[in-house]
């Protein structure tokens, strides 16, 4: 029988404490199993390194010895991670009790966070260094080693595509020595997972149905150097859309006039992404019909005999669900108003997942966020719900210098501050100034892309550009204006933006021996002007088109106020084609013309070609011109057009350099002169025309075009340039 129970070894911790975790007390009979049970609770705490239970008659003396209690945590060898970084990750801190277990999960948690940044060779070893009164320092020391890149990537069962365009379309790159820029040719277990759905939708985009990502397995080095990954893959056959129709169960539904928005025909390739647009149209076009609660399913069927797949649109009544609330957190900054307005789904309107799924999109578009999650949760009652928007801000603020030559201005640099979401309203304000060795502009701009709380796009430029003409037309020139813009849609395609401007223009520094043309525009005169443009949109791409059109028409009279009267118009259209994988085809043209009001019009005003928009002729080289001192006039009528053809250089796709071969045309005609004598004018609407080959890089620091091109239609008295270069940075 246990008599006394004696306590020894605690130092912070009181004898009462041990004595609360045992499952034995004086008078208990000495059981091994009650004393076995008494020490494993002990341990369990957590508060003790060691602990011995021994028996001195009838005494059981429990004698523990303490874990030491942390004084401070500190990191060496760490320089890729920020110890602030690191003191995240790990549980134990300062004034807490020291355990092995406890630091050793912190090993983990660092030696997972160094992973997570493409560090697998770090090494962490914890250090404690003794203090007085049973205190330690716990240091984590830190070799973080080189960052563990990826040396090969490589398919198994690939037979359509080749590696190297697979590799094209995979986030994870190769380690090279030329990505220093980038983090992609890290490895990292998530965007190994990315790129498995990247490579499915490459496969459902060209007309793989029954593609499958077999396995992905990314194996290290022996050195921990780096990882080779090989994707196995199964491509399937390749089909076609065989026959497209819509079915619903809709009793008053108009199929036929849903049958147009239907994008998948028959005969083309399978297209897993028409297929969803079209649902998306589909939903649309229900809800103009009042069926606001609609449930849109593709109903697949193949034919593997004949290699084609039957698409069955099948609309059936949605559940019928409300918007409760619309929640949004996360914005510290941006307004909640500027999220509320991308969302095409309000409080009180029947949900719709497709309106939902592009809202989150708009949010997304908005560059004003580095996460957007849209969630939705059972709201109130069965028939609510409530969309949960969770934001986190980025950086919306852009300070830029740049540095660059091109064959126009020669050596160029510019500034510029800008902010995308000014005062977290979602608008825009701009300061830039720009020099090079032929023009100077300082400009300030604001813009609101929904002004008044409406679906309006409002803005106001001013500016003041110093332009030297020596070169084409002995001239300088210095304008001074601004201009008032307000624009909206007409359709989803379909935009009208207004203009109105007032820019005062002075004609200075006209050279001696310059044409007397030139000579008479010397002065100052004022240039008030009222326009609009509609553009009508259908490119996959504003930024960087591959396939669809644009067309715009632009119109502007000058003379409400000012001292000059003119009325002008333009009318341009691109169309591009994907004519093979990375090979794109696109033509392009401009059509304008002016006429003076009572007046003739003034040289500035004209129409130029020549440099980057006519290529093999110098900047202002074709059109009218003084025959005597070779100045260029400019001209009231003018046509223009290119056809290029953009192809890989059989470079990786991340370089961004393109090949390019082009064939530009076009006349430029009417001065607007009256001849006088001895200084004839050579005015005619001849047609010119130049091809060539050309180098586009879309480098990390700015573009870089190079292009060459020599004139085949020309007259003796333009002005040639065979050799165009163009650079720009920024940084």
């Amino acid at each position: 029988m246990i008599k006394a129970i004696q306590v020894t070894g605690t130092q912070r911790i009181e004898e009462s404490t041990v004595r609360s975790y045992l499952v034995v007390k004086p008078g208990d009979a000495f059981d091994p199993d009650r004393i076995d049970q008494s020490l494993k609770a002990l341990f369990a705490t957590g508060l003790f390194a060691d602990i011995t239970m021994q028996r001195s008659g009838d005494v059981l003396t429990v004698n523990v010895v303490e874990n030491p209690i942390i004084n401070r945590i500190a990191f060496e060898g760490n320089h890729h991670l920020e110890e602030k970084d690191l003191s995240k990750e790990v549980q134990l801190r300062a004034r807490v009790v020291y355990t092995r277990t406890k630091v050793q999960n912190d090993v983990q948690r660092l030696l997972e966070l160094y992973r997570r940044s493409g560090r697998f060779a770090a090494t962490v070893e914890p250090k404690i260094i003794q203090l007085d009164q049973n205190r330690v320092d716990l240091v984590f020391e830190i070799n973080e080693g080189s960052r563990t890149g990826v040396g090969r990537i490589t398919f198994v069962g690939n037979h359509r595509f080749d590696d190297s365009r697979l590799r094209e379309e995979l986030q994870t790159k190769e380690s090279r020595w030329y990505r220093f820029l980038s983090s992609d040719d890290s490895y990292d277990p998530d965007r190994l997972n990315y790129d498995r759905d990247l490579l499915r939708r490459f496969y459902l985009a060209h007309g793989y149905a029954d593609f499958r990502v077999i396995s992905a397995v990314a194996e290290l080095a022996p050195d921990r150097s780096e990882f080779y990954i090989t994707f196995t893959i199964d491509e399937g056959e390749r089909y076609k859309f065989g026959k497209v129709g819509i079915v619903s169960k809709l009793k008053d539904l108009d199929v036929d006039k849903l049958q147009e928005l239907v994008t998948t025909e028959e005969g083309d390739w399978y297209n897993a992404k028409d297929v969803e647009d079209t649902i998306a149209k589909l939903t649309t076009g229900a809800g103009d019909q009042q069926f606001a609660f609609v449930d849109i399913k593709p109903n697949i069927v193949r034919h593997r005999e004949e290699l084609t797949l039957d698409v069955n649109y099948e609309i059936d009544e949605g559940p019928r669900v409300y918007v409760e609330r619309i929640d949004i957190n996360g914005n510290l900054r941006t307004l909640d108003k500027v999220i509320r307005r991308e969302f095409q789904l309000a409080e009180g309107d029947p949900f719709n997942a497709s309106r939902l799924a592009r809202s989150q999109q708009r949010l997304k578009d908005l560059n004003y966020f580095d996460k957007v999650d849209v969630t939705t949760v059972p709201g109130s009652t069965p028939d609510r719900t409530v969309i949960q928007v969770n934001v986190a801000e980025k950086s919306t603020g852009e300070v830029s210098v740049g540095a660059g030559y091109s064959t126009t201005d020669g050596v160029l640099g510019n500034f510029a501050i800008r902010e995308h979401d000014f005062l977290g309203r979602g608008q825009n304000l701009e300061l830039s100034i720009s020099a090079s060795q032929k023009t100077q502009q300082y400009n300030i701009s604001f813009s609101d892309p929904y002004f008044l709380d409406r679906n309006l796009t409002a803005g106001v430029d001013l500016f003041r550009i110093i332009r030297n003409n020596e070169n084409t037309s002995s001239y300088y020139v210095r304008s001074t204006g601004g201009n008032l813009h307000l624009g909206y849609p007409l359709s989803d395609h379909l935009t009208q933006t207004w203009t109105y401007s007032m820019v005062d223009t002075s004609i200075t520094n006209i050279d001696t021996s310059a044409s007397v043309y030139i000579q008479e525009e010397e002065g100052a005169r004022l240039v008030s002007s009222v326009g609009q443009e509609l553009a009508y949109d259908r490119r996959d791409s504003k930024l960087d088109p591959s396939e669809g059109y644009i067309v715009r028409l632009s119109t502007d009279a000058a003379g409400a106020g000012g001292s000059t009267r003119y009325a002008r118009g333009r009318l341009s259209a691109a169309y591009y084609y994907p004519v093979a994988d990375q090979w794109i085809a696109s033509l392009s043209g401009e059509a304008g013309g002016m006429h003076g009001l009572g007046q003739r019009v003034h040289v500035s005003d004209r129409f130029f070609l020549g440099g980057d928009n006519f290529r093999g002729f110098q900047t202002g080289g074709i059109g009218p011109r003084d025959t005597t001192t070779r100045d260029a006039l400019g001209g009231r009528y003018m046509a223009h057009g290119t056809a290029d053809l953009a192809f890989p250089l059989g470079l990786p796709a991340e370089f961004g350099v393109t090949g390019h071969a082009f064939t530009d045309a076009g006349t430029l005609w009417s001065a607007d002169e009256v001849a006088i004598a001895g200084n004839p004018i050579a005015d005619d609407s001849h047609i010119r025309l130049s091809s060539g080959v050309g180098v586009g890089w879309k480098s990390p620091m700015g573009p870089i075009r190079v292009d060459l091109a020599y004139p085949i239609l020309k007259q003796s008295y333009d002005r040639k340039e065979l050799f165009r270069f163009s650079f720009g940075t920024r940084f």
